[in-house]
């Protein structure tokens, strides 16, 4: 059952990922007529999708952590926990050492190049996790 809902929280991750990056702010740029409005828009699903990737990777390197017997975690486990914490450790770059950037307009087109890069990043990160949590041992 835990093994499921921890399925059920990565899918979600990579989904809520794949959602507002890939149809949600293309289409605010595509519908708003404005950039700057949804520039704005988007800096805000940014900053909760970070959120959304903080709750997600917590609870799923608490299942990886808690199904490790003793103090040996396996190869399956140890993999899955490195494929999380590098999706947390962009998410968190992108939000607070990019994201400042290119609101503050510096060198807009390096920073968002950046952040779009990382942020695709984090999106395979989590799709490997989930492709791995949804194959049979």
């Amino acid at each position: 059952m835990k093994d499921r809902i921890a399925l059920l929280v990565a899918a979600f991750w990579w989904g809520s990922l794949s959602t507002i990056g890939f149809l949600v702010v293309p289409m605010l740029f595509a519908r708003l007529g404005n950039p700057s409005v949804a520039g704005n828009m988007a800096g805000q699903l940014f900053a909760a999708q970070t959120w959304v990737a903080l709750a997600c990777g917590l609870v799923l390197l608490v299942h990886f952590r808690s199904r490790s017997e003793g103090e040996r975690i396996d190869a399956a486990a140890r993999t899955a926990i490195g494929w999380i914490l590098a999706a947390l450790l962009l998410a968190l770059l992108q939000q607070y050492a990019v994201a400042p950037r290119i609101l503050a307009r510096e060198n807009l087109n390096l920073w968002h190049s950046l952040g779009s890069a990382m942020y695709l990043a984090q999106w395979l990160c989590a799709g490997v996790l989930l492709w791995r949590m949804g194959r049979r041992p």
